[in-house]
């Protein structure tokens, strides 16, 4: 299946970079244009009735959401390409697909078209709804209102001294509390304190995914090694990390594991 994009962002270097980066790591995904600003977008956008749109925030004259309000009707997938992270929240609110920071990650990257095209595949059969009005629909339900951790379309932002960071969910192992502390343990990368209570970052973690074993702990289900049984009993994580399971939960984890 061949996506047709096209890329708004007013500065030369932005357009070429994530040009080079579709064209050698996405091939499924065919450019029918480019834009300096939003005025050209908008004209774009009418003339090619793309599927993905690729759309800087920052830009002179006309920003990214100004653009978007010009806009009568948004059949297309919206994933946003900024430098910024002040504006997530803001992209939420705008229906985004996907929200990229730069310089952009190429895996990011892929993973961000690979969902499109997936969800183009689904909204392509019969009987199944618009493909602008399911994405907008997958944006409104994965808004989180909890301040400091939010998930965007399967990613989780921790606020931090530093501002926002985002992280895909994917790539969490396990959560543990620590006081009014919580520690993200990721596959990929060292491991993040942040000022936020375990009961906080629970309501925004996707419950198919993640399962509360314990006061102190949340485990990543697609990282489970072995169930050691006991009284409660014991998961062994693939890091290696033992997360005791509580009695009061062990019924539910084993129902859930299908055991």
């Amino acid at each position: 299946m061949m996506l047709t994009a096209v890329i708004i962002d007013d500065e030369p270097k932005g357009r070429l970079a994530l040009r080079n980066k579709l064209k050698n790591y996405c091939p499924e995904v065919g450019l029918v244009g480019e834009a300096g600003g939003g005025e050209e977008g908008l004209r774009l956008i009418e003339a090619f009735d793309p599927a993905i749109v690729f759309l800087d925030i920052e830009m002179p004259h006309m920003n990214g959401f100004e653009m978007l309000e010009r806009l009568p009707k948004k059949q297309f997938h919206l994933i946003f390409t900024t430098a910024y992270d002040q504006y997530a929240i803001q992209a939420i609110k705008s229906s985004a697909f996907d929200y990229l920071l730069k310089p952009i990650d190429i895996e990011e990257l892929r993973q961000a078209v690979e969902r499109v095209k997936t969800l183009q595949q689904d909204t392509d059969r019969p009987g199944t709804p618009d493909a602008a009005q399911t994405a907008a629909d997958t944006a409104q339900t994965t808004r989180a209102e909890g301040a400091g951790v939010r998930n965007l379309l399967g990613k989780i932002a921790v606020s931090t001294l530093e501002g926002l960071l985002f992280f895909n969910l994917a790539d969490i192992i396990n959560l543990e509390a620590q006081g009014n502390y919580t520690v993200f343990h990721f596959s990929n990368r060292p491991k993040l304190t942040t000022s936020k209570t375990l009961k906080e970052i629970e309501e925004q973690l996707p419950e198919e995914t993640f399962f509360r074993t314990h006061h102190s702990h949340i485990i990543n289900l697609n990282y489970i090694k072995r169930y050691i049984k006991g009284d409660g009993g014991q998961i062994e994580l693939a890091n290696g990390v033992l997360v005791d399971l509580a009695r009061r939960k062990k019924d539910a984890f084993l129902k859930l594991i299908g055991s």
